[in-house]
């Protein structure tokens, strides 16, 4: 198994609909482990560019509840992948993403919510 280590910051929370029961956040998305068949000799890290994640082996993390979501590509795709001498790879994107949360408006405007965000693997 591989460790994946994982870091999220949300840069914003753009809308929160109570109509649809969504709300809206672009989030920063870090996960970090060691592939050593990217090991290499030298003292620097080497940055990748970002098209180039389609030839490296990346989790697959999804945002559950999720109903749509997009990494941002102006003016460039907006991920990074860094690789260090020791084979661990940086894999950071941004992505907006709406997630489903259901609320309970009964008691509408005294109302306390809380919404979840969070992230799974299939594997």
């Amino acid at each position: 198994p591989v460790s994946i280590g994982m870091s999220l910051d949300v840069a914003s929370i753009d809308t929160i609909s109570e109509m649809n029961m969504d709300y809206t956040a672009t989030i920063f998305l870090r996960q970090r482990w060691i592939d050593e068949r990217l090991c290499f000799d030298g003292n620097k890290s080497l940055s990748l560019d970002g098209r180039l994640v389609e030839m490296l082996w990346v989790p697959d993390t999804f945002i559950v509840d999720s109903k749509k979501s997009f990494l941002h590509d102006i003016t460039v795709e907006n991920r990074l992948i860094r690789i260090y001498p020791n084979g661990t790879v940086l894999y950071a994107l941004r992505i907006t993403t709406t997630v489903a949360c259901s609320m309970d408006l009964t008691k509408y405007p005294m109302d306390k919510q809380t919404c979840t965000l969070q992230l799974e693997s299939c594997k």
